[in-house]
C-alpha cells in the first residue's frame, strides 16, 4: 500500500469549508489551559466541519504560538468567538434552541454510547485539564455524557475526549 500525498485527498479550501454545510455541533471550551489542546480541538473541528468553536475564560485565544503549533492552520477555517463567561454562552445556547451536553462525570451521566441525538442542533462542553467542566457550567447543561473508560485513570486528555465525542456524535448524526 502506497501512502497518498496531500495533494492526492482530495481537500477542500479554506473558501470552500466557510461555505460548506455545517455539522450542527458548537463546541465550547470552559477554562481549557492549554493552548496545544485548544489547537487539537481546532484541527479536529476542522475535520468534522464543526460549526463554531466558543472558548471561554483563561482558554487561549487565536493568534497563539502554541494554538497555531497543533492547529496547522485551522484557525483560518474554523469559526471561533471568545466569552468570558461559560455560564452566559449556555444560557443564550439554550435559548436559541441547542441541545447543551457536558462531556464529564457525574453521578447521574449518561454513556456516549448510548446518547440519543435530540431533535436540535447540539453544543459540547469540555473543560479544565485537571478540574474539568465547572460545576456551574454542569448543572447548566441538558445533559451529561460520559466516555466509558476501563483503565486506572479517571479521565481522557480534552483533545483525545473532543476527538472521541465528535466522532461518534458526527457517525450517529450521518446515518
Amino acid at each position: 500500500m502506497r501512502k497518498l500525498k496531500n495533494k492526492e485527498l482530495g481537500r477542500i479550501n479554506i473558501e470552500e469549508f466557510k461555505n460548506a454545510r455545517k455539522t450542527p455541533i458548537t463546541i465550547i471550551l470552559d477554562n481549557v489551559r492549554s493552548a496545544l489542546n485548544v489547537g487539537s480541538v481546532f484541527r479536529t473541528s476542522d475535520a468534522f466541519l464543526i460549526n463554531k468553536i466558543i472558548l471561554c475564560g483563561i482558554t487561549a485565544t487565536p493568534p497563539n504560538k502554541e494554538i497555531r503549533k497543533a492547529a496547522l492552520g485551522s484557525t483560518e477555517s474554523v469559526a471561533w468567538e471568545y466569552a468570558e463567561n461559560t455560564i452566559d454562552i449556555i444560557e443564550n445556547l439554550k435559548k436559541e434552541g441547542f441541545y447543551v451536553i457536558a462531556i464529564e462525570q457525574t453521578e447521574h451521566s449518561n454513556s456516549l454510547d448510548e446518547f440519543n441525538l435530540p431533535n436540535q442542533p447540539l453544543a459540547i462542553v469540555l473543560g479544565h485539564e485537571v478540574n474539568g467542566v465547572a460545576q456551574e457550567a454542569v448543572d447548566k447543561c441538558n445533559e451529561v455524557i460520559e466516555i466509558s473508560q476501563f483503565g486506572t485513570k479517571h479521565s481522557l486528555n480534552i483533545s483525545v475526549a473532543t476527538g472521541i465525542v465528535v466522532w461518534e456524535l458526527y457517525k450517529k448524526l450521518n446515518t
